[in-house]
């Protein structure tokens, strides 16, 4: 969850600090900020120092969030025509940032009956993992606790959303996968520590996997998560850990392992298109990494390179796509473009 996202391993005073600033902002008029004209300006390049495996170069900012208004991007789809939709937590909203820059909101969704203050974990209903499907369908994940509101939504063409799968109350719904092979969704509980499926088609939802790697150290368990090389993988925030759960022959979970260790605060990943390669957000130190096959990893940008309360990285070709909720740290959030280097 790029809620700005509360992510990572928080002692209680912490966690507390963040419930109640994801409360402020989610009280926040939810108003688009202004394209900035000069926005898609280079941050910086490829570290010289950084020569082994994949690096990154021209990173520029592509569009600027008004975090005041509660604007805190989590997570990234990419469309076709490179077009970008992006789900911002306590605007409640998911928004589309076009080619040329232009903001436009697709939805923003309304404050459930009791306010959303039951909403697992932050105390704030959110809006957090987007996804497209391959025929173009747009969906979204919103936690509403006793709301009635929590599950995955879809944005119909009207511009209406509409409620597709409803979860249970005590979810955190955090990302969003769309399984086109097996016709179904998964997704991230953060609260619960554990990864859900449903049909595409829409309907009810079960457990996948509520294996003991998923599970929250005190705040955050499962939370970014991909479909990778015949397994899911999953990030854990509390733990720092990358995990990998593989999928049996009739879809079912096999057995978690970790692949990677000290990764405190992570939040979003993919990968890189070189084997199991990774890059991954850190949402609490605001680093976006490289993690190699063997879990070893490196920092690639940094708060020097415009990071604050790095939440979402997608890869698509040689573009990187980055969102900076921009929480945790700073007051720019941001979505971000870079240019991957296979060295």
């Amino acid at each position: 969850m790029s809620l700005s996202r509360p992510s990572g391993l928080r002692r209680r005073a912490t966690t507390l600090g963040l419930a109640a600033l994801l409360s402020a902002l989610a009280t926040a008029p939810a108003a688009l900020a202004a394209p900035n004209p000069d926005a898609v300006s280079a941050t910086a390049p490829a570290r010289p120092d950084r020569t082994a495996g994949t690096g990154l170069s021209d990173v520029g900012v592509l569009a600027h969030f008004d975090r005041a208004a509660g604007q805190v991007a989590e997570s990234i789809a990419v469309e076709p025509g490179g077009s970008v939709v992006i789900g911002m937590i306590s605007a409640r909203q998911v928004v589309r940032v076009a080619r040329d820059r232009a903001l436009q909101v697709l939805a923003t969704m309304p404050l459930p009956p009791d306010g959303g203050t039951t909403t697992p974990v932050v105390g704030a209903p959110d809006v957090t993992g987007v996804a497209r499907s391959d025929r173009g369908a747009v969906y979204f994940l919103y936690s509403s606790g006793q709301g009635g509101m929590t599950g995955i939504w879809q944005l119909r063409r009207s511009g209406e959303p509409r409620l597709v799968v409803p979860l249970p109350a005590d979810t955190f719904p955090n990302a969003l996968v769309i399984d086109g092979e097996r016709h179904r969704f998964l997704v991230t509980d953060s609260a619960g520590g554990r990864i859900w499926q449903a049909p595409l088609s829409g309907g009810k939802a079960t457990v996948w996997s509520a294996d003991p790697a998923l599970a929250p150290a005190g705040f955050f368990g499962a939370n970014g998560m991909k479909i990778h090389d015949g397994a899911v993988w999953a990030t854990n925030s509390d733990h720092g850990t990358i995990v990998r759960l593989p999928v049996t022959e009739n879809g079912g979970s096999g057995r978690a392992e970790v692949r990677a260790r000290g990764l405190e605060g992570i939040d979003d990943f993919d990968f890189t298109g070189r084997g199991t390669e990774i890059l991954a957000a850190i949402n609490q130190s605001s680093k976006l990494v490289r993690v190699d096959a063997d879990g070893a990893h490196e920092t690639l940008l940094d708060a020097d390179d415009g990071m604050q309360g790095t939440t979402a990285v997608i890869v698509r070709g040689n573009r990187v796509y980055v969102t900076n909720g921009a929480n945790l740290a700073g007051n720019d959030p941001t979505l971000m473009l870079a240019k991957l280097q296979r060295r």
